[in-house]
């Protein structure tokens, strides 16, 4: 992928400089390659340590009401780098997107928008420092957001969108022009209120890496249009339950863990539904051991254990087929168990008042 997309590798090199950036260890999502591949992240950190700012933004398409435990892979991973970095974070959640391409009212759209927005706030964010907006909300109220999408829609022609994102003569208008509107976030200038109109402000995306063709798009855009190119983080795709060659899909409730799940139903999904990388039967197993390349419990595990030594016992052990798939199995019950009803603890804390201060345009505890 990362000689395909022409982007970069993060190696080792890069994360020791985040190390040294930001006085601590890096994420686990760093260390362990799944945030694999970076546009421009040897420049936010040039401008880190110039002691100039930066803005994260990141997104979330709203196309149901319940999310899983892979759509929180950005939103943690963002959480840490607002922390860290102490910097301005702003989250698109683009049910206009949703509405042009799913059987949806802008209704129904705008209402997963602020259901999903409750588990975006539930990870931990920092309102004073943080601003959601629905795009069927806030592009009717900011003079910067609409200048912007404007401004690209002038510089991408219809054979461009077409090339990169497959659109036929017969997608309506509103999917043609969508891609200019996840784009406008990356210009600090989208944001008047909370950048004081200033134009040169970098942004940093992280995002899975199904998304990096909407912003090489906003990249290529970006100097014509007289704004800095955004960076990005990317990371993998985090798998189905069925295993990495499947999608994960919202009506299918068996094809992940959603945040709505019970420990019962997270344990019967584990057992039942995670693909293993085990043998066919215990005495081959212990002979020749499990592959943990395609074990989804595993592979689970490496997003959400914090352990490094632990995650490389298990992986040992099973590869040695000392340890079997159900053990396995029972590790990740016990990991995402807690995490999971932790998660759901904080969900019920948000109320929505709450959402309506984080979508409501404003200063943010930051001077620009």
């Amino acid at each position: 992928i990362i000689v395909r997309f022409g982007s970069s590798k993060i190696d080792t090199d890069l994360i020791n400089r985040i190390e040294r950036a930001i006085g601590q260890k890096p994420h686990r999502f760093l260390r362990r390659g799944i945030f694999f591949s970076h546009r421009d992240m040897d420049q936010i950190l040039d401008a880190y340590e110039n002691k100039k700012s930066f803005y994260l933004y990141t997104g979330r398409g709203p196309s149901s009401q319940a999310m899983h435990v892979g759509h929180l892979i950005p939103f943690i991973f963002t959480k840490w780098l607002q922390e860290v970095f102490d910097v301005p974070l702003v989250i698109q959640l683009t049910d206009d997107e949703k509405y042009l391409w799913k059987d949806l009212t802008t209704e129904k759209a705008y209402e997963y928008a602020r259901e999903n927005a409750k588990d975006i706030i539930a990870c931990g964010f920092d309102m004073n420092k943080t601003f959601i907006f629905s795009d069927l909300d806030y592009l009717g109220t900011s003079t910067g957001f609409y200048r912007n999408i404007v401004k690209v829609q002038k510089h991408v022609t219809f054979n461009q969108v077409k090339g990169i994102f497959g659109f036929t003569d017969s997608d309506c208008i509103g999917k043609i022009s969508f891609p200019a509107i996840q784009a406008a976030p990356s210009f600090s200038s989208s944001f008047p209120q909370i950048f004081n109109g200033k134009e040169n402000i970098q942004c940093l995306i992280p995002c899975a890496i199904d998304q990096d063709p909407y912003f090489r798009m906003t990249r290529d855009v970006a100097p014509r249009i007289g704004q800095p190119k955004p960076a990005l983080l990317h990371s993998v795709f985090f798998p189905a339950l069925q295993g990495a060659q499947t999608k994960m899909s919202a009506s299918d409730p068996n094809s992940s863990i959603f945040l709505t799940d019970t420990p019962k139903q997270i344990k019967t999904k584990i057992n039942k539904h995670a693909f293993s990388g085990g043998r066919d039967t215990i005495e081959e197993h212990r002979k020749y051991g499990g592959n943990c390349d395609v074990d989804v419990s595993f592979m689970y595990l490496t997003f959400f254990l914090e352990d490094d030594d632990r995650l490389e016992q298990l992986k040992q052990a099973y590869t040695s087929g000392e340890l079997l798939t159900g053990e396995l199995k029972k590790v990740l019950i016990e990991t995402l168990q807690p995490l999971i009803a932790a998660h759901q603890e904080r969900r019920k804390q948000v109320t929505d008042e709450m959402v309506k201060q984080f979508m409501t345009p404003r200063k943010l505890a930051f001077e620009f």
